[in-house]
């Protein structure tokens, strides 16, 4: 996938830490030009996008704001020229509720983010990419998007609305020469899954026990997933919910 990467430019939303870090580093290595959009900066994560031999871009991004975004894609057509993948990535977990009881600021905080945000990411880089007559988007979402989380009910509601999404974007734009697939990540050992489990290793034995796999999931492995609907060899491949999940809902 080197030679096929070398010299495109791919956007990370979320891509400070976990599996946008990761996914970031990854088309790193292969060559890509970078660009990681979060609300946040963190120093070490451009440091080893650059030791991996990657040129890289940071821009900070509220992905509940439409502002934000709209100039996230505009600086980075500036910066580099062109758009050729995004992982739309971003996204918060919410404060953890009976449905009855979430609050109606979590509900909205985490649908502006979590779905809101990946839409108005794809409203703004996709008439970049209809201009170049290719491009390829991944969004992520969970495998919360495709079963039920007891005691999120946000969570799984932006979830399931963003596979919903990315299928009626697929549509639209596979003959129009953009790929549109979506990840759908099991519990993956990242910084929000540490926030969820409160690093409780019991906790964490737990999801674990529910994984086919026997062990949580490694942000690479769904990076690995995330290059691969990106490159040529997944060309047949559009509107598709790719579950990188140890087997967790195959059960």
């Amino acid at each position: 996938m080197e030679i096929e990467f070398k010299n495109k430019v791919a956007l990370i939303t979320g891509g400070t830490y976990g599996i946008g870090k990761a996914t970031a580093l990854a088309f790193a290595k292969e060559g890509a030009k970078v660009v990681v959009a979060d609300w946040v900066e963190e120093k070490s994560t451009m440091e080893d996008l650059k030791k991996a031999g990657g040129e890289a871009l940071f821009l900070k991004c509220d992905m509940s704001k439409e502002e934000d975004i709209k100039r996230m894609v505009e600086k980075t057509i500036e910066h580099f020229g062109s758009l050729d993948y995004a992982f739309n990535n971003a996204g918060i977990e919410g404060l953890t509720s009976m449905t009855h009881e979430c609050t109606n600021e979590n509900w909205a905080k985490v649908l502006s983010i979590n779905l809101t945000g990946v839409w108005l990411c794809m409203k703004y880089q996709l008439p970049h990419m209809l201009k170049q007559g290719k491009g390829a988007i991944v969004n992520n979402a969970s495998i919360a998007g495709l079963v039920g989380f007891p005691g999120v009910p946000a969570y799984v509601a932006s979830k399931h609305a963003v596979v919903g999404l990315t299928k009626n974007a697929a549509l639209e734009y596979g003959k129009l020469g953009i790929r549109i697939n979506v990840v759908c990540p099991g519990v993956i050992k990242t910084p929000m899954i540490d926030r969820f489990t409160g690093e409780d290793k019991e906790v964490e034995k737990q999801f674990i026990a529910k994984k086919p796999i026997g062990r949580l999931g490694e942000p690479k492995e769904v990076a690995d997933a995330v290059l691969w609907l990106c490159s040529d060899k997944s060309s047949f491949i559009i509107g598709h919910a790719l579950t990188v999940d140890g087997g967790w809902v195959v059960q």
